[in-house]
């Protein structure tokens, strides 16, 4: 099995920054792509930034939000600057690939909320 543990959620004001980081650990071969997916309260979960053969981000993060991995710590990190009520929801990690038994794997982080407020 492959688990995700994100940190580094809370409460910032408006404009401030948060960084969120996500570790993948348990029988991984390969990872192909992580992401950092949100769902806000009565909302659906949406995309916000995924490294795979390309980086996307969600087009309201666009010049604010950058992911980034470090490949050799299997982890994923979320630099969130200018941030903005509208951010606040719960973060979840995402991350697929392979498992050191060749099975396709596809698992989601227990989630860390953000708060934008002031």
């Amino acid at each position: 099995q492959v688990q995700l543990v994100e940190s580094g959620g809370g409460l910032v004001q408006p404009g401030g920054s948060l960084r969120l980081s996500c570790v993948a650990s348990g029988s991984i071969f390969s990872i192909s792509a992580m992401g950092w997916y949100r769902q806000a309260p009565g909302k659906e979960r949406e995309l916000v930034a995924r490294s795979g053969g390309t980086i996307n981000y969600e087009d309201s993060v666009k010049g604010r939000f950058t992911i980034s991995r470090d490949n050799a710590k299997n982890t994923v990190y979320l630099q969130m600057n200018s941030l903005k009520p509208e951010d606040t929801a719960v973060y979840y990690c995402n991350a697929e690939g392979l498992t050191g038994l060749q099975r396709r794997f596809l698992t989601w982080g227990q989630g860390t909320q953000v708060t934008v407020s002031s």
